[in-house]
């Protein structure tokens, strides 16, 4: 359980930080007015008095000007409250929603509440990892958990026909994206890339990460990652831009790639604003990304992005335009959508979509071969949230968006989170993992008739 004690402090930390960010924010919000310097007071001369008369009394002195009210604090750099319209009140209630301190016990997740297509079922496939986040599976089917808010690694493994969660790796600095290949688990921080080799082999007494890569930037907006291996053998990392909505510089706003040892990076494509999750096409190679749009424009736009990258080098138009035919109010003057790669399909407004991945299973029908699985985390910045959920995207034969079609849903009751969908991973066994950080929870989809115990 010391597990759980040490995750529950870091997460405390993390609430506390998050409602210091939210009260400044609050405070930045206020309009106050001071009170106008009263108006300046000059005396008459005094009438000459007769020579019995007192001295008259002394005129009392002018009503000093009201003292100017403290300005308020400047929100950091990089807070998602930046922007926030300052005379709104619908908007001044909005704020991220802070997770709870601790997992969840299992017993009281909420499962019973999700719901799924007929034919599917859904089960608790692990509990107890704070933070639960990017996930991916090794070669002898150990699940591999990253997390952002607090320092852990978690691995997920399978003995004597029990799971048990292990701490793989702690004390790393947002180690939200996971990536593996050969026995070699990739690990994503902050600013760097590390690796642990034969992962595997070595799960009750891991070597340290080795940093392969650490030349990214620190900037704490956006700057959790997701990475993936491609079929070129060469490894993805996003840098999203440092802030809700700015005019980055050339470090930022892209997805680089690099060789599986950290060396010959180079800049992909650009013009993405946070992507938290991408995947390739099995039939095209061609990758697909999830691509999450600005705050504070509206509540309802931009889109979320579903975006397809066709050659090395396209710009995907952020912060320039944004859902493919808005042109930004602040950047987009003199500038031209047509400019920039449209997107291959919408996924609602500020519905965080992040985790995706192609599913290639044979478990499930036929209808979602090759289709592409999002996990939406759903909405802080709207006062109806959206999202919650995991959505199926199925696609046309030129590899557009056909349809996008709710598939596992129930996070959201009342517009309040019961939880909170990351990344979704295909098991070797055609089976659908989704992650939950809110609760810190993996649940396991299957297709077919539910076996019971005791009965074959």
């Amino acid at each position: 359980m010391t597990v759980y004690a040490s995750a529950r402090q870091a997460l405390l930390a993390s609430v506390f930080v998050g409602a210091c960010v939210v009260g400044a924010a609050a405070q930045q919000s206020d309009t106050t007015t001071a009170t106008p310097p009263a108006a300046s007071v000059t005396p008459s001369p005094a009438a000459p008095a007769p020579a019995a008369t007192p001295p008259a009394a002394t005129p009392a002195p002018a009503p000093q000007a009201a003292a100017p009210a403290p300005a308020a604090p400047a929100l950091p750099p990089g807070s998602p409250l930046i922007g926030r319209p300052a005379d709104s009140v619908a908007a001044a209630k909005l704020a991220p929603v802070a997770p709870p301190p601790i997992p969840t016990a299992a017993d009281k997740l909420p499962t019973a509440k999700l719901k799924v297509p007929a034919g599917f079922n859904i089960e608790v496939y692990a509990a107890g990892m704070a933070n639960a986040r990017s996930m991916r599976e090794g070669d002898k089917g150990t699940v591999f958990v990253g997390t952002r808010l607090i320092d852990k690694v978690y691995a997920v493994s399978n003995q004597d026909g029990k799971r048990q969660v292990k701490v793989l790796a702690s004390g790393l600095y947002r180690p939200n994206g996971l990536a593996f290949k050969d026995g070699t688990l990739f690990i994503a921080e902050l600013s760097k890339i590390s690796k642990i080799d034969k992962v595997e082999d070595n799960l009750d007494n891991p070597p340290k990460p080795t940093t392969i890569y650490d030349k990214l930037p620190k900037d704490e907006a956006h700057g959790w990652k997701f990475i993936g291996i491609g079929p070129d053998n060469k490894l993805y990392v996003p840098v999203g831009q440092p802030g809700n909505n700015v005019l980055h510089d050339d470090a930022h706003g892209q997805i680089r790639r690099m060789n599986l040892d950290g060396s010959g990076a180079e800049v992909y494509v650009k013009g993405m604003r946070n992507t938290v999750g991408f995947d390739w096409n099995p039939e095209t190679k061609q990758m697909y990304f999830t691509d999450n749009g600005r705050d504070w424009m509206s509540e309802a736009v931009p889109e979320d992005e579903l975006n397809r990258v066709s050659k090395a080098g396209e710009d995907f138009g952020a912060p320039y335009c944004l859902q493919g035919n808005i042109l930004d109010p602040e950047f987009g003057w003199g500038k031209s959508c047509a400019d920039y790669t449209a997107p291959v399909g919408l996924l609602g407004a500020h519905t965080a979509a992040l985790g995706m991945r192609f599913y290639t299973g044979k478990m499930f029908p036929a209808a979602y071969k090759n289709a592409i699985f999002i996990a939406r985390h759903g909405s802080w910045n709207k006062s109806q949230k959206l999202g919650g959920d995991v959505v199926v995207a199925k696609l046309n034969k030129d590899g557009t968006v056909k349809s996008v079609e709710p598939f596992l849903t129930g996070f959201l009751e009342d517009n309040k989170y019961v939880g909170r969908p990351v990344d979704v991973l295909q098991m070797k066994d055609g089976s659908m993992l989704v992650s939950d950080d809110w609760n810190g929870a993996i649940y396991r989809i299957t297709y077919g008739k539910q076996k019971v115990a005791g009965k074959k």
